[in-house]
């Protein structure tokens, strides 16, 4: 009777432990930072030049979509978070993008992973890839209230190819704007 009992309970924590869920872990901090100024409507927009300018007929989406064509993804290693050297020039590109050209925007980090690994240490993985770029960024002089960061772990791939090639394309940190 008591082996039954034990097995019952122990089936039933099983049972209801379930799956961890998908969702993207976004940091809660400067998220409810990048709400509340979101709500607030931007006056002015950037230029193809790069010079900000208030009765541009660009509208802050185009001017956020263009801007974004100009940020480089910054690539992993497999398995690693650390910025590789060849990906350097990538993240000074992007941080001089953010302070000058994009400044009125906001930047949002998105963390990306391959397929391999669960999903939990994959958005954990994720996340460590987007809080390493942060760092990188604050170093080169954004301001730390602009960035956000998310984790997508390996739900938002670039490429769905079973090869080396593609998985290394999927082991990345995207960068959004954000009015």
């Amino acid at each position: 009777m008591k082996k039954v009992v034990i097995s019952s309970v122990f089936t039933a924590l099983l049972v209801l432990s379930g799956c961890g869920d998908k969702d993207p872990q976004v940091e809660a901090t400067d998220s409810a930072a990048t709400q509340e100024v979101s709500s607030k409507p931007v006056q002015t927009v950037s230029n193809n030049n790069g010079s900000v300018a208030s009765d541009s007929t660009e509208s802050t989406s185009e001017a956020m979509a263009r801007l974004e064509k100009e940020l480089k993804a910054i690539y992993f290693d497999f398995d690693k978070f650390n910025i590789k050297a060849d990906m350097q020039g990538n993240l000074s590109a992007d941080a001089g993008v953010v302070n000058t050209k994009a400044k009125m925007f906001f930047v949002k980090l998105e963390g990306n992973c391959d397929e391999w690994g669960s999903d939990e240490y994959n958005f954990a993985l994720g996340l460590k890839r987007a809080d390493t770029v942060k760092k990188a960024l604050i170093a080169e002089g954004v301001d730390t209230s602009r960035i956000s960061m998310v984790s997508f772990g390996e739900s938002n791939p670039a490429c769905a190819d079973k090869t080396k090639e593609c998985w290394a394309q999927n082991r990345r940190v995207d960068f959004k704007l954000l009015p």
